[in-house]
């Protein structure tokens, strides 16, 4: 008798955990979020995720979305590529997401927007640029430009503000990212009458350059474009400052971390990357984001925290535009985003599901970004 009293107490408790838990749930949209919060491109994952966390938190404090809270749940892909796609499968299957977003790296979304797309769960990278990623299929989404205009952008930059004739390209060659900038860079240089002296490779975390550079060094380029990661960049410059180069670096968002000049020192400024928005911009949207986001974290925010804070927010107003609260019904107000006025400019999702937006190129000045030129679409 007394077993059976046992047994019928811990199945009520049981059952009243479960209802509290259900109940719990049904108050919440869960969101789920992929990023590189260790790793060798930490950086961006940390910086993105206190964008999307500071987004969140301010549609919460103002009653949420339809009376619900929204919950994100963050994996940490330690920059890996497979652990990308592990991620995403455990926020779908374990953790039943709504909608998801990720990753900053285009290898990695490109490895986990498959499973998004097969499980019917929207995906909004906030800056993977190359054009593949959102080809995988009608649930994903950028909220970033991608690397041809980033390419040409640059390109524009190098031959028309900088007027140079001759241009050296250093690009990693085992990164889709770099490849892809570098490609579109080379063509469209050269489409303006410029010159490719040189065109070199290295790998993600190699660490001694000084050969592809001496190479160059006797081509005597006007701009050398380096469309990596911040981790090489700030070494390269270094070493090319050893070599006595003194053309200047371009590259793309990839340079965009406090790490930059941590790494390269004083040898990386003056140079010059292409961004997603800039600090010294009066847009009373920007000047808002950065006090607040100042207020939260003690520190500027980067291009990156503004993106993520930009895919939050794309993806709060479809939630609550949404007809229900359904993945389905999410994707299809994703794709109606129209005029957005976000952090990194105003951005429409066109029908490939990449955003159309300006992109600005700022110079290196010690820890800070120098606005330099806006270019548009």
């Amino acid at each position: 008798m007394i077993q059976m009293k046992t047994l019928w107490i811990t199945s009520a408790l049981i059952f009243c955990f479960s209802f509290l838990g259900c109940t719990k749930n049904e108050n919440m949209i869960l969101v789920g979020e992929f990023g590189s919060l260790t790793g060798g491109q930490a950086t961006f994952g940390i910086s993105t995720n206190k964008g999307i966390k500071m987004a969140f938190d301010e549609i919460n404090e103002k009653g949420g979305i339809k009376g619900k809270k929204i919950k994100l749940i963050t994996e940490d892909n330690q920059g890996k590529t497979e652990e990308a796609a592990a991620s995403v499968t455990r926020l779908i299957t374990q953790n039943k997401v709504i909608a998801i977003i990720g990753e900053v790296a285009s290898g990695r979304s490109k490895a986990a927007a498959p499973i998004a797309q097969q499980h019917g769960i929207p995906m909004i990278s906030p800056s993977s640029t190359n054009p593949d990623v959102t080809k995988v299929g009608d649930n994903i989404f950028r909220v970033c430009f991608i690397d041809p205009f980033q390419g040409l952008v640059m390109a524009k930059f190098a031959s028309g503000h900088l007027k140079a004739k001759k241009a050296a390209v250093m690009r990693s060659v085992g990164n889709e990212y770099s490849v892809g900038l570098a490609d579109v860079f080379a063509a469209e240089f050269k489409k303006m009458g410029g010159e490719i002296v040189a065109d070199l490779s290295y790998q993600d975390n190699d660490v001694d350059f000084k050969a592809q550079l001496t190479q160059l060094r006797s081509k005597k380029p006007d701009v050398i474009f380096v469309p990596g990661y911040y981790t090489e960049v700030g070494l390269i410059a270094k070493q090319a400052k050893d070599l006595g180069i003194k053309a200047p670096l371009l590259g793309g968002d990839g340079w965009d971390s406090p790490k930059l000049h941590e790494i390269g020192k004083d040898a990386i400024n003056g140079s010059y990357f292409s961004n997603h928005y800039t600090t010294e911009s009066t847009d009373p949207v920007v000047v808002e984001f950065i006090k607040k986001f100042q207020e939260k974290y003690k520190e500027t925010p980067d291009g990156l925290a503004a993106l993520g804070y930009d895919a939050a927010k794309i993806l709060a107003q479809a939630m609550e535009k949404a007809p229900e609260l359904t993945s389905k019904a999410i994707r299809d107000e994703i794709a109606k985003t129209k005029d957005f006025a976000g952090v990194t400019g105003k951005i429409t999702i066109n029908a490939e599901r990449n955003a159309v937006k300006s992109a600005v190129v700022v110079q290196v000045d010690g820890p800070k970004r120098k606005y330099v030129t806006t270019i548009n679409p």
